[in-house]
């Protein structure tokens, strides 16, 4: 009687459970656009519920949040079995890492011209969706204007041992570090890095420890990208803040400017969804969200923050090179292991 019973609850138990998944497969019959997104959930989660409800009541976004890095190998990996439809990238260098293992297909003209041609892949098979500038945040109590580093060779200086932040495993810094590769060649950058390492830089899990600990006083200056301090300053005001700006001037990997971006994955089975999705977030509404709500530059032409103060994107002296000179991630990688640093 005993086991009959134990059959009958777990039976029980499993018809509620399958009948559970049968209502919710019901409550949606159309279709499915599966996003990969290396963009910070926290970041991005409210503007991508405004890209599914444009692209229409019956559709469901499947969003899953990752690593931009970590992602790209995935994709990689998965290849013609992947599940994806769009990559959304924290990172151009990842996209053109993907491109060019022939895992994007073009975007529509529509999608590409949104963008000045600067800011998209040569073949179309990725566009930028928003930029950011790489900066020196510093603790003015203990460093003067003058002191700042007016390049990333500065930073060799003695006098910072010990007291410059960096983020390793973040897709910004291995992005900085392939610029570095870009222009300076193997040779140049292995030896940048390995001086870097000897002057014993401080290693922060992300952009936001970097920024709080400069704002606390525990880290002179760190390494990350200009819109955490934006983030910061949105939150408990600017006169709350001890941390500041110093963006490097000249054609200097340390004055980078990065991009988001978003690709769809040639294997895709949902392609006419999947470049809607990449027209959204080249609209005017999510250009603007860019703008407002992340403190990112907007790639589109007439759209500015009307909440944050930034420097104007002209003003900025951006080493000479071009966002898809950032695809040799892999590489980028295999030097930082090598050197210690990842």
């Amino acid at each position: 009687m005993r086991t009959r019973l134990t059959a009958t609850i777990l039976a029980t138990l499993l018809g509620a459970t399958l009948a559970g998944c049968g209502s919710t497969e019901a409550a949606h019959n159309g279709p499915v656009l599966t996003v990969y997104s290396g963009r910070n959930e926290n970041l991005v989660k409210p503007l991508l519920e405004q890209a599914r409800q444009a692209l229409g009541a019956n559709v469901k976004l499947d969003v899953r949040y990752g690593d931009t890095a970590a992602l790209a190998g995935q994709l990689a990996e998965e290849g013609d079995r992947s599940p994806a439809d769009v990559f959304f990238s924290q990172d151009a260098g990842a996209l053109g890492a993907l491109a060019a293992a022939g895992r994007l297909g073009p975007l529509p003209r529509a999608v590409l011209d949104a963008s000045p041609e600067q800011w998209r892949a040569a073949d179309g098979t990725w566009v930028a969706t928003s930029l950011r500038s790489r900066v020196v945040a510093y603790d003015p109590r203990q460093v003067a204007e003058a002191d700042l580093p007016k390049g990333i060779d500065d930073l060799l200086d003695p006098k910072w041992r010990g007291k410059v932040g960096f983020a390793p495993s973040n897709a910004s810094w291995q992005a900085f570090v392939t610029a570095v590769r870009v222009l300076r060649g193997e040779d140049g950058a292995r030896a940048w890095l390995e001086k870097f390492k000897a002057n014993e830089p401080q290693k922060y899990d992300n952009n936001i420890k970097i920024r709080d600990a400069v704002d606390e006083g525990k880290l002179p200056l760190g390494l990350m990208n200009h819109y955490y301090w934006f983030e910061k300053a949105a939150q408990v005001g600017v006169d709350k803040m001890n941390v500041k700006l110093h963006f490097i001037k000249g054609n200097d990997p340390g004055a980078l400017i990065n991009a988001a971006g978003v690709g769809v994955l040639k294997s895709s089975k949902n392609k006419a969804l999947a470049d809607k999705f990449a027209e959204f977030l080249l609209s005017a509404q999510a250009q603007q969200y860019f703008a407002d709500t992340t403190a990112e530059y907007p790639v589109r032409a007439g759209v500015v923050s009307g909440k944050h103060k930034l420097p104007a994107l002209a003003d900025l002296q951006p080493p000479d090179l071009k966002l898809a000179d950032l695809q040799s991630l892999p590489k980028t990688a295999d030097l930082l292991r090598q050197v210690g640093l990842l």
